[in-house]
């Protein structure tokens, strides 16, 4: 049996709270990296395109990041958003801000 954040595992506190801190400290990073580079954007002499497409990545970085912990404070983190099924642990370490389980993500990118 997988472990999930809803089901009876008697640690699904202590594995939400990590990964409360594992996303809390990867929207700082994110938002530390876009003032970085919007403060390198403005300074000639770098590439233009590179930047505009590194400060697009960041900003979709921190509102996927925003909306997982959100769905944290509203109770439905940690399940799939198509067929609302828990997300193995495994997948959230890996990739905490998912919303959706490796099928339902199969389905979507096919």
């Amino acid at each position: 049996m997988t472990a999930t954040l809803h089901g009876p595992a008697r640690s699904s506190a202590d594995h939400l709270e990590l990964l409360r801190g594992m996303l809390e400290e990867q929207f700082a990073v994110h938002t530390a990296r876009l003032t970085q580079l919007t403060v390198h954007a403005r300074h000639a002499g770098h590439d233009r395109h590179t930047l505009e497409a590194l400060i697009t990545s960041t900003r979709e970085r921190i509102a996927e990041t925003a909306q997982a912990l959100r769905r944290m404070s509203e109770g439905t983190y940690g399940l799939c958003v198509d067929c609302h099924k828990p997300l193995p642990l495994g997948r959230l370490h890996a990739l905490p801000h998912a919303t959706h389980c490796t099928r339902c993500e199969r389905r979507r990118t096919s």
